[in-house]
């Protein structure tokens, strides 16, 4: 029996791209591992200076750092859904501040409420995390609340997804597979043909 070069070139460019994609896996996973206990080093640090600009560049090594800045003033608020110390769901209430007459300013959650209403609160000295932020990068999560708001959980290494074996262990397992009903196919093309 001849073999189908067609057919077997491209189940053998699909395993090859699987298992690729598997051993890139293996290395975001490494690198992750070394994020986490960057993250987790972090965390016994020193407090730092609040950037002036919060960009993924200037923000390296700060994240779960304790920090302080000064919001001069509450330009808008935004609620976002989240948890307080206890666990308990409900909202978070952030803020943008303005941190000086330029500049990016800075992202403050003030704390949790079982409302989504905004604290009177205008500005001050904030003290807390600095957190990952999926808008402006980072942001200080206050400690205490803030505008008589109970304190919001503070960011956690244990919301940070760190799946990266178990995708590298589908992309093989696909790559096993695929190759193993390739085989059983040229099996009983064999037993067909003969």
């Amino acid at each position: 029996m001849r073999l189908p070069i067609v057919s077997t070139l491209i189940v053998a460019v699909a395993v090859a791209i699987m298992v690729a994609l598997g051993v890139w896996q293996l290395q975001r996973a490494e690198w992750k591992a070394g994020k986490l206990a960057e993250y987790a080093a972090a965390q016994e640090q020193p407090a730092v200076s609040w950037p002036n600009l919060p960009t993924e560049a200037a923000t390296d090594g700060l994240l779960y750092r304790q920090s302080s800045l000064e919001c001069l003033s509450v330009e808008d608020w935004r609620p976002a859904s989240g948890r307080n110390r206890k666990g308990v769901a409900g909202w978070v209430l952030i803020a943008r501040c303005r941190t000086g007459a330029e500049g990016p300013g800075a992202t403050v959650v003030a704390g949790w409420s079982n409302r989504p209403d905004p604290p009177q609160w205008n500005g001050g000295t904030v003290s807390g995390i600095i957190g990952p932020d999926s808008r402006s990068v980072i942001r200080l999560v206050a400690s205490p609340g803030l505008g008589g708001l109970e304190a919001a959980a503070p960011p956690s290494l244990d919301d940070i997804p760190n799946n990266h074996m178990a995708y590298a262990v589908q992309w093989f397992l696909f790559a096993a597979i695929a190759a193993i009903i390739y085989l059983l196919a040229l099996r009983r093309r064999a037993r067909t043909a003969a």
